[in-house]
């Protein structure tokens, strides 16, 4: 059947040739040649005392753009220069404790000569992104990173597609690379990403919990009517009972109110709750919270427990509250 006109057929193609891509890859990583590149690469990249300038024309400039901004947001500091505007003043950005990283696949790019040669002036290192292993810019290159030339995705293979895939995927796996080796850690990230759901998740819960007077507490010796009023006053569907030294002792839900009128259903109301003591409803302990912990993390914690929920303390004295609703308004996920 002639599948040129059939889009999920060309999909298929297209996805295939990627992924053929990406396995000569992963074998030439292994390889000693490449392997060896990429360790200096990382190695020129976590002692230089600049920054890592990223260059290329085209659609490898397009990805060099991407990788800047990679390489900038995981903790190592990255800018991109377009290689006609080098030409044409923005070399001044370059300083001698900079690392170029240049990116083209034929490694034949004109508009990258002139970066080239002001690297060597100045011994300012080069690393290249190519698959030319005998080009111009390979040659000239302190670390020559070689990719595999690999068939594109386009049915004329002249669009580039797999190259640049390779390209992003290799420049991307040495970001994470730097990001390991530096110990990047999440509240770095969020340094670095205060906006968006990233920054919402990378947020330590203290910076938005309920506390003070929104807080669900009272004393382990008030009555289970007290109990049920506070968790209608305050909404969250939880209370905290207290000990006489004002610590968190115990928890009780609007769910462990029920199961146990439940399981005392052959009594009334009335003289279930008179009888009842709050001590025989609660969870000891429950599920607690540090001040510090990232609302990604916290929001797991609630998800895997099946609560809507918790309590954050500090030793065993509450300080605040996060609920499930809370942190899914804040844009966590």
């Amino acid at each position: 059947m002639d599948t040129t006109n059939d889009p999920l057929a060309s999909v298929n193609s297209a996805l295939a040739c990627f992924d053929e891509g990406m396995k000569q890859l992963r074998r030439k990583v292994n390889e000693p040649e490449l392997s060896a590149a990429l360790k200096q690469a990382a190695s020129a990249i976590i002692g230089m005392k600049g920054r890592l300038i990223i260059s290329g024309i085209g659609k490898s400039g397009h990805i060099a753009r991407k990788l800047a901004a990679t390489f900038s947001s995981t903790g190592t500091p990255a800018y991109f220069v377009h290689a006609t505007e080098a030409s044409h003043g923005d070399l001044g950005m370059i300083q001698n404790d900079d690392v170029l990283l240049l990116m083209s696949w034929s490694g034949q790019t004109r508009e990258l000569s002139d970066i080239v040669a002001y690297g060597l002036r100045f011994s300012i290192p080069i690393i290249a992104i190519t698959c030319g292993s005998k080009s111009s810019l390979a040659q000239k290159a302190d670390i020559p990173i070689v990719l595999p030339k690999v068939e594109e995705a386009c049915p004329h293979n002249l669009a580039p597609t797999t190259s640049t895939m390779l390209q992003l995927a290799i420049g991307d796996a040495l970001a994470v690379t730097l990001l390991k080796m530096r110990g990047f850690s999440e509240e770095n990230f969020r340094a670095f990403h205060p906006g968006g759901k990233l920054g919402a998740s990378l947020q330590p819960i203290s910076e938005f919990m309920y506390k003070d007077a929104r807080l669900p507490l009272i004393s382990i010796d008030a009555p289970v009517l007290e109990v049920i009023s506070e968790i209608s006053v305050k909404g969250f569907g939880i209370v905290g009972l207290l000990d006489h030294e004002e610590n968190l002792c115990g928890v009780i839900t609007d769910g462990d109110i029920r199961r146990y009128l439940k399981e005392n259903a052959a009594s009334t109301l009335q003289l279930v709750l008179e009888d009842t003591s709050v001590a025989q409803m609660m969870t000891e302990g429950g599920i607690r919270l540090s001040p510090d912990i990232l609302a990604s993390k916290a929001l797991n914690t609630l998800q895997t427990n099946r609560i809507s929920a918790a309590f954050v303390v500090e030793g065993n004295r509450p300080i605040g509250l996060v609920s499930m609703l809370q942190l899914l308004q804040q844009g966590v996920a």
